[in-house]
């Protein structure tokens, strides 16, 4: 497909600022009610409630062979606090007054793989073990699943691979699960993942394939690869359900979460969450969990680099995974590696875009300053890509119009609860920390 990008300019003016680089905001018009919304998903809370069981039946195997979820007894989750001394900063640095409370959901400290993935990816690598298990006459739904830490299972699995592409930190979720059930696994890295990522999967046995091109040649290649083999499923980022159902079981651990601590989510108690998002497979799912769980009463933004916002080109013109960001001359080179990406996942963006709230872009200078704000004022440490939501508070705050066609009146407002989903950066080695929190003052 052939973009005229004057023509497409004179159509969607804001495509202007995303083509300067300019960081931007955009508030769905056409947002609507989450039942009318949900038959363009495909799923609905049946299919969360599926995911929720099959994560139950695994708990007790996960508990086994990873020491960190004995805790939680195997229940993959993390916590969500309050950040009261980031939010005086973003008042004081932004010259403005975000009422409400600001909190933090800690998927950055997520067992296993340190980073939301481990929610959708770990859960895709059990659905195929399952089912590949089931199939063979090997395990029943109601059998105790730690027999498949046993050297039969392992035996059995080891005849079957998994591959996958990715920037990062889908690759340890995938390859750090498929490796432990006895899987031979590839994942397929693009020129911008880190060296550190690409050292810890080759020390759990894990074969990294490294490209020097982006996050979309490393998925195509990957593709290419499986292809070859019967025995070989690849495990598709954009377009797969089962990843997407796996991040929606936040939803109702969330809900389950906010009760504990008394917080209430209803009409005169708006929840705002704001996601990093990259190819939308994560951001989409936890967004239709937080749906399901609070229904319209959630308002989920989207978050994107400046030199990678696929996801709000392609919503905001309708041309979803038609057109890249490079398409309209944007490079796709940024620090937030785990968003970078260029053509956004066109499932994500037809199920989910007419139940998210608005879209925002960051620059890396922004998001490292917000990182090492982070880190002085509450001792949190993230990865880049994960401070991408950290503004999101302060756009919402001043977007005077989006606040009041939806009825946000000051009085919502003071009882809202502002959300930034931390997306990783639990295992980043500390000299690569150090290296970020350098970055601010560069």
């Amino acid at each position: 497909m052939t973009i005229a990008i004057d023509q497409l300019t004179q159509q969607y003016p804001l495509i202007e600022e995303l083509i300067s680089l300019k960081e931007t905001s955009w508030f769905n018009p056409a947002i609507t009610s989450f039942e009318e919304g949900l038959p363009y998903v495909g799923l609905d809370q049946s299919d969360i409630k599926d995911s929720s069981d099959r994560l139950s039946r695994f708990a007790p195997y996960l508990a086994h062979v990873f020491p960190e979820t004995k805790e939680s007894n195997g229940i993959i989750e993390s916590d969500v606090v309050t950040i009261p001394s980031m939010k005086a900063i973003l008042d004081s640095e932004y010259a403005t007054h975000i009422t409400g409370r600001l909190m933090l959901k800690k998927d950055c400290h997520l067992p296993i793989s340190g980073s939301i993935k481990a929610r959708g990816g770990i859960y895709e690598v059990l659905v195929l073990a399952e089912k590949l298990a089931i199939d063979a006459g090997m395990l029943n739904e109601s059998d105790d699943y730690t027999l498949l830490s046993t050297e039969q299972f392992k035996a059995f699995f080891s005849q079957f691979s998994i591959a996958v592409g990715s920037t990062g930190n889908l690759g340890l979720s995938i390859g750090i699960m498929s490796a432990k059930l006895g899987f031979s696994v590839s994942v397929h890295m693009s020129a911008d993942a880190k060296k550190w990522k690409k050292d810890k999967l080759r020390s759990h046995g894990v074969t990294v394939v490294e490209y020097e091109q982006d996050y979309g040649v490393a998925v195509a290649q990957g593709r290419k690869e499986a292809e070859k083999d019967p025995n070989c499923f690849f495990i598709d980022d954009e377009n797969s359900q089962s990843l997407f159902l796996g991040y929606s079981v936040a939803g109702e651990r969330l809900k389950q979460q906010f009760s504990e601590k008394n917080i209430v989510v209803d009409a005169e108690h708006p929840l705002f969450v704001y996601l990093p998002c990259g190819v939308g497979g994560g951001p989409g799912g936890v967004a239709f969990g937080l749906k399901a769980a609070f229904g319209d009463h959630v308002h989920c933004i989207f978050a994107e680099p400046t030199h990678s916002p696929c996801m709000l080109l392609g919503v905001h013109t309708g041309l979803h995974d038609e057109i890249s960001v490079q398409d309209i001359g944007i490079d796709n080179i940024t620090a937030a590696d785990g968003l970078a990406v260029g053509r956004a996942s066109g499932f994500v963006g037809r199920a989910m875009e007419r139940l998210l709230d608005g879209y925002i872009t960051i620059s890396d200078e922004r998001m490292y300053r917000l990182l090492r704000q982070l880190s002085e004022s509450e001792g949190i440490q993230l990865e880049p890509s994960a401070l991408a939501g950290m503004l999101g508070p302060v756009i919402l705050t001043k977007s005077n119009e989006y606040r009041a066609r939806m009825g946000f009146d000051d009085i919502k407002m003071a009882n809202a609860t502002h959300l930034v989903w931390a997306t990783g950066g639990g295992m980043v080695p500390q000299s690569e920390m150090q290296f970020y929190l350098e970055q601010s003052s560069n």
